[in-house]
């Protein structure tokens, strides 16, 4: 296994591309995960969180969609999970660069 700090804060930061195309911030990921995990060392680790935390965001968008006949709750979800998904995939990123292994917040462990 080589070290590849570079490739594991690239993971992290590929879940942006969504903010170009609109979609892909679990693809790209889960195709850097799946194809490099064998190879990187710790790419399965981050790999996995990753993953988790765009899983849990996809539930959490869906768990909005019907909240937002509740009051609008559902929008403000909206906004903060956008921030969210925004703001921790670079704080990740730059804990990657420093040698850390992040976690990210409100995730289910979808993938062990």
């Amino acid at each position: 296994m080589r070290e590849d700090n570079q490739l594991l804060v690239i993971t992290h930061l590929s879940q942006l591309v969504t903010l170009v195309t609109g979609f892909g911030s679990l693809l790209i990921p889960l195709v850097i995960w799946l194809t490099q995990k064998d190879k990187v060392y710790q790419m399965d680790e981050h790999g996995k969180n990753i993953i988790n935390f765009q899983l849990s965001l996809i539930i959490y968008f869906i768990i909005c969609i019907p909240l937002i006949l509740f009051l609008g709750l559902g929008l403000l979800g909206f906004i903060i999970l956008g921030i969210l998904s925004v703001i921790f995939p670079i704080i990740n990123a730059v804990k990657t660069s420093n040698g850390e292994v992040p976690k990210y917040p409100i995730t289910f462990n979808f993938v062990n």
